[in-house]
């Protein structure tokens, strides 16, 4: 599972540089997509091949299922990384996060994550200042 936060740049032409700490991760090729919060998720492909499955079980008939499918599937692309360990992130993309030269790299669970480092800051302080729910947490702190 890939963990940490790494401070990046996106060049010109719109490519990222993967993390070392990350590459391993993403080495058989990876899905980008718009996440939740303003960031993207990248997916190795075997982690999207589970989300597909899940976003195929929705019921065609609930409109908000049909609207989330919506939102992931346009924005979704295959990326690879180049001889230089480069991604191209996609303009669309780029421009959903609000992604200028600098984006954090962070780990999550079964994917990665790419963010605005002002709105990284953002998130990072809304959990410091209202933590989650305390029973989402009784079982990982002890």
């Amino acid at each position: 599972m890939p963990f940490g936060e790494h401070l990046y740049t996106i060049d010109e032409k719109g490519r990222l540089v993967m993390p070392p700490a990350f590459r391993e991760f993403v080495e058989d090729g990876m899905i980008l997509t718009r996440g939740m919060e303003g960031c993207l998720y990248v997916f190795p492909l075997a982690s999207w091949r589970r989300v597909e499955e899940q976003l195929e079980h929705l019921p065609l008939t609930d409109a908000g299922s049909r609207a989330f499918v919506r939102f992931f599937y346009s924005g979704a692309g295959k990326a690879r990384l180049d001889a230089q360990s480069r991604i191209s992130v996609p303009h669309t993309l780029r421009t959903f996060a609000d992604l200028g030269s600098d984006v954090i790299v962070a780990g999550a669970p079964g994917r990665l994550e790419l963010w605005n480092p002002g709105r990284w800051e953002a998130a990072i302080q809304a959990v410091q200042d209202d933590p989650p729910n305390p029973e989402l947490l009784a079982n990982f702190v002890a």
